[in-house]
């Protein structure tokens, strides 16, 4: 098994896996030795060298079984750690990749490597003393045999030549249905989710639930069984075609090979010995060698997903929010695959310019662009063409992750972490809970050791505890992605007529995402998109601001 997975594995635990690796040595070895103790004993002659053979044996008994459970318990470690620094490398991997690999990529996929595909990798280094030990006392045992006769051991070298043969030819078979396994697995993982998100839909639609269990999740369900048990029938089948040459090598042996030579008691019980002791962990190596080839599979699919979360962009250090004077969009445009349309989409070129103290309004029909184009201003894209500057700095791979530190963004596929990550600030959690109180969710949720006690709550609710992250974030350009869709009547007043006004004299710059256009006269712009283009950019004009309604929720927010 090689690739850059193993490679990276095997140098961050060199040292572990040299002393593991040299434990399993001294074990197979030691387990060798006492056969060849075993057949002195039973060819032995004097009370003397019987007592002597006692205490080698003995001490060759204790070394087995010491080295045995030191490689055991060695290997295990070795096997959490490299459990451990897989799903770091993953991860790391993951948080470093352009985002819009991400999306291409696709959450099932990351998720399989760190759950499943790594866990088939540090299996491996579980079974591998095992593997080690059982390949030791097979080349020990043809060594022996070697010592006791070269006919015998030549005739044992072309029976385990044809073996290998077999079993290789096996091997090519059988990786091809546990690579095809492996795959499917992946998908799989994609229905699994599609079971916990889609719950609702598939339990108001009868036909559909069937379907999908039946076509979508049993289907794949049931190719990972088939390809996998075959793939691993094959490897048993080739281990059992392994025993019988073995048998019928013994056989072979002790009736043909074997004639009226000297000492032919100590040869033939040698022989016998070896054959008995050797059968045992020529099997057990046998069917440990599929999880190496398990392992390999999951340690390819690992190297194949890792490759493509490749990093783009320089990683910022961690620094205080920058302020700016002025967000340039020259001529940025982004291309990508409509699959609702079935064709390439087009964005742009795109024209616009925000600073400080400005309310901006995006509105436009569905798929003209809009998300797309917040996602550019962001930094989560990269613009196929023009340039985005920030106070006359363009915008680049060396410093869009430090551009990005200006924005907060609630898009309308949020995602709620449980810790607010926010540094730790002393008074988090009494900022949290302020916050909470003035949002009317006190009764719901609290803030307690810098996390949220629930996340637990319907959409609407969800979205204003993203809006008390956003609030904690405090960062000078914030992004609200169709935010006020999933809130009633009561808090759309609350946002479009409190909060929006109350940032922009914070001197905050806000874009919002939205198609309530009975708010359209509340902001300072409206940019209207068609298709992927800026059609429009209107000023409409200010209106006398509406009396408050008279609740907690509309009282300023702190910070």
């Amino acid at each position: 098994m090689g690739g850059p997975v193993l490679a990276y594995l095997i140098q961050q635990s060199r040292y572990l896996l040299w002393a593991a690796g040299l434990a399993s040595v001294v074990a197979g070895v030691c387990s060798v030795l006492l056969v060849a103790q075993i057949n002195m004993a039973l060819t032995h002659d004097g009370a003397t060298a019987l007592a002597v053979l006692a205490w080698r044996f003995a001490a060759v008994a204790l070394g087995a079984m010491l080295s045995q459970m030191l490689a055991s318990v060695l290997f295990e470690r070795l096997s959490q750690r490299a459990h451990a620094e897989l799903r770091q490398f993953i991860s790391a991997r993951a948080l470093a990749a352009d985002f819009r690999k991400m999306e291409e990529l696709g959450g099932p996929r990351v998720l399989s490597a760190l759950s499943e595909h790594s866990a088939r990798v540090a299996e491996f280094f579980v079974s591998f003393p095992t593997i080690l030990v059982n390949a030791i006392i097979v080349l020990g045992c043809m060594v022996y045999m070697a010592w006791l006769s070269w006919t015998v051991f030549a005739a044992a070298v072309v029976v385990i030549g044809l073996g290998s043969v077999g079993y290789h030819l096996a091997h090519l078979k059988a990786i091809r249905h546990l690579d095809v396994a492996a795959k499917e697995q992946d998908r799989l993982f994609d229905h699994f989710r599609s079971l916990v998100e889609g719950a609702k839909e598939l339990r108001l639609n009868a036909a559909k639930r069937g379907r999908f269990a039946d076509l979508v999740l049993g289907r794949s369900i049931e190719t990972v069984r088939r390809e996998r048990a075959f793939g691993m029938s094959v490897f048993v089948l080739s281990a059992s075609w392994g025993n019988f040459l073995v048998y019928g090598f013994i056989g072979l042996v002790l009736f043909l090979l074997v004639g009226d030579v000297p000492d032919r008691t100590r040869v033939m019980t040698g022989f016998a010995l070896v054959f008995v002791f050797m059968v045992a962990p020529l099997e057990t190596l046998l069917m440990c060698l599929p999880k190496a080839n398990l392992a390999r599979v999951s340690g390819a699919r690992i190297d194949e997903i890792t490759q493509q979360l490749e990093r783009i962009e320089s990683e910022s250090p961690v620094a205080p929010v920058h302020r700016f004077d002025r967000v340039e969009l020259s001529g940025v445009g982004h291309r990508y695959f409509h699959e609702g349309a079935n064709e390439m989409f087009a964005l742009g070129p795109v024209h616009l310019e925000f600073v400080p103290g400005q309310i901006t309004f995006l509105v436009g029909g569905n798929g003209s662009g809009k998300t797309t184009l917040a996602k550019l201003l962001v930094g989560l894209y990269r613009p196929d063409g023009g340039t985005v500057l920030l106070d006359g700095e363009v915008v680049n791979d060396t410093n869009r992750d430090a551009y990005r530190q200006c924005f907060s963004a609630i898009f309308s596929d949020f995602h709620l972490f449980e810790q607010l990550l926010d540094g730790g600030a002393s008074d988090l959690d009494e900022r949290g809970n302020r916050l909470l109180e003035k949002l009317l969710l006190d009764s719901k949720v609290q803030v307690k050791d810098g996390a949220f006690t629930t996340r637990q709550l319907s959409q609407g609710q969800r979205k204003r505890l993203a809006l008390v992250v956003t609030y904690l974030e405090d960062r000078p350009f914030l992004v609200f992605d169709e935010w006020a869709a999933d809130q009633d009547p009561v808090f759309k007043e609350v946002f479009y007529r409190e909060l929006l006004p109350e940032l922009r004299a914070r001197g905050k710059c806000v874009l919002v995402i939205s198609h309530d256009d009975r708010y359209f006269p509340l902001a300072d712009r409206i940019v209207r998109m068609e298709d992927g283009q800026v059609v429009a950019v209107e000023r409409p004009e200010p209106i006398t601001q509406g009396s408050a309604p008279a609740f907690r929720a509309a009282q300023s927010l702190p910070v």
